[in-house]
């Protein structure tokens, strides 16, 4: 955090909205995300130049938008929302945030003090409470005077590890109150660990005969992907993602790799049999998806987690972990480490190259979308059906090169890559995205258009919910009712909104749709018309 500060002396006041400026000043705070409604107009009346005020057309597209925005600067994103059911449009990216563990304060409107008792036009009862429980903190302030204070805390609370949203409802006629200017605090923000397991945890890689690091999302957050390899090279364990990692936490082409995790409780299991240790590092111990027998936990398997998060560290079933943040864990678990005389395992091989074909086979497209962005592009994913594919046909590079949601609420990732694209400062963001999650967020693209981002959105358009194909065939249901999507139009959609777009239809085509697309000045969409089937993303195993 910037150790500037607002001026501030005894006895002078300032209004709730000045006081509040100063913070986000403080903070480092250059953009707000919004979506403008009656109560924010005093917030938002005579706003200041050096803040850049960000338009979303929804609630929902905002806050990803402030979600992504977060992830590529690694400061809390600003949000201001409309009151009632301004939040409401809001909630399933505010989960989304939450799962994602994403920095994030969200201040939204509320009516005025004095006609609170009347249950006014657009009032927000009982606003602290709606939004939970998917934000760390959530107040409406008791004075208006409490109002800065109140977001003070917010902020400090969602950089905290594990990060994650908070909210303060401020009633329209707190901003002109007037207030104490408050001063901008110094708050660390990393956990060390306990010398006592740290030093157990070593012993016990030392000890292992076939040890296995699972990485988590956590990793990378952190900045700390660069330590994960070299706690992997030296321990030769090998490593794999966890599963439904929302973050590359380690490089996908490192001989080390082995793989992703399933969350289905028997393939998990059945990829970490062969290990008598399992250190997971920065994930939950584990994030399954469906039920099953988990063989992991009956005991034949020592299991050591590292993780920032006591709730996760609460859950999990078996083994030790330790709570801290990652740098100084692996730091410390990289000094501590016997070298060893175990062989480096191998890792996983890559398949060939997929064949083209018409329809264009998915895996051919994501390959084929793989080699022609650039080495400091990052991806934004949103293609449940589609994601074993990518994982095999688009290996990621490691530190800031993938993200997509840790929850599975669609919605996501195409605000979430406008707000990429806002943040990071070299490289173009890719938002890969089937048809059926881009219409839950498509006005993201709006924003994207008017601000000329570096943004190209490709759309797998299997003319359907993929994912629910799938999954009706795991399960043995048929005929399933609104699985279907036909005469989608994503071309006029995102031309209508000011992109440059263009469909795909063929696999010949690709390559000079990728190009076109990914040198585009501001933002652009391609349309890539894949084959309708989709594979089995779990075995039906228990």
């Amino acid at each position: 955090m910037s150790s500037r500060k607002p001026a501030a002396s005894k006895g002078k006041t300032v209004t709730v909205k000045d006081a509040t400026f100063g913070l986000l000043r403080a903070w480092g705070i250059k953009k707000v995300f919004g979506n403008p409604g009656s109560t924010e107009l005093p917030f938002l009346s005579d706003w200041p130049d050096d803040i850049d005020y960000v338009l979303g057309l929804q609630e929902a597209s905002v806050v990803g938008m402030a979600d992504g925005y977060a992830l590529a600067t690694r400061n809390a994103g600003f949000v201001n929302l409309h009151s009632a059911a301004g939040v409401g449009n809001a909630l399933g990216n505010i989960y989304n945030a939450y799962r994602n563990q994403t920095p994030m304060v969200i201040t939204a409107g509320q009516q005025a003090r004095s006609i609170m008792p009347l249950q006014a036009f657009l009032y927000a009862e009982r606003a602290s409470e709606f939004p939970r429980p998917y934000v760390k903190f959530a107040v409406e302030p008791a004075r208006a005077e409490d109002v800065p204070a109140a977001i003070a805390r917010a902020y400090y609370v969602a950089m905290q590890p594990p990060c994650g949203p908070t909210f303060v409802s401020v009633p329209i006629d707190d901003w002109a109150h007037a207030t104490q200017p408050l001063d901008a605090r110094q708050v660390s923000r990393e956990i060390g660990p306990d010398a006592a397991a740290m030093q157990a945890l070593a012993a016990a890689l030392g000890e292992a005969k076939r040890p296995a690091l699972v990485v988590g999302p956590a990793v990378d957050r952190a900045e700390a992907v660069d330590l994960m390899v070299k706690v992997a090279e030296k321990t030769k364990a090998t490593v794999w993602a966890s599963p439904f990692s929302a973050r590359c936490s380690f490089p996908e082409r490192h001989p080390q790799f082995a793989g992703f995790l399933h969350a289905a409780p028997g393939q998990l299991s059945d990829a970490l049999r062969e290990h008598d240790l399992v250190v997971v590092v920065g994930a939950p111990v584990f994030t399954f998806h469906v039920e099953g027998h988990a063989a992991i936990f009956d005991g034949a398997t020592t299991i050591f987690q590292i993780t920032d998060d006591p709730d996760a560290a609460a859950m999990t079933p078996t083994g030790h972990s330790i709570v801290a943040t990652m740098k100084p864990a692996l730091s410390a678990l990289l000094e501590l480490l016997p070298e060893t005389k175990r062989a480096a395992p191998a890792g996983r091989i890559l398949p060939p190259a997929p064949a083209a074909g018409d329809p264009i086979p998915a895996e051919y497209a994501l390959h084929a979308l793989s080699a022609a962005m650039g080495p400091h592009d990052a991806l934004v994913e949103e293609v449940p059906s589609h994601r074993p594919l990518m994982q095999k046909a688009m290996p990621m590079r490691g530190q800031d090169s993938f993200y997509t949601m840790a929850s599975g609420g669609l919605g996501y990732s195409l605000p979430a890559a406008v707000g990429m694209a806002l943040g990071r400062s070299t490289g173009r963001t890719v938002c890969l995205i089937g048809d059926g999650s881009a219409m839950y967020s498509i006005q993201a693209l709006w924003t994207a258009a008017q601000r000329k981002l570096p943004l190209t959105v490709v759309v797998m358009n299997n003319s359907g919910y993929g994912a629910m194909r799938s999954f009706s065939q795991v399960m043995q249901v048929r005929n399933v009712p609104g699985l279907d999507l036909p005469g989608i139009d994503f071309v006029k959609l995102a031309e209508g909104m000011g992109c440059d777009a263009v469909r795909v239809t063929k696999s010949a085509e690709l390559a000079d749709a990728y190009k076109r697309g990914l040198s585009a000045t501001g933002a652009s969409l391609i349309e890539v018309m894949v084959d309708s089937a989709v594979p089995l993303l779990y075995t039906q195993k228990g």
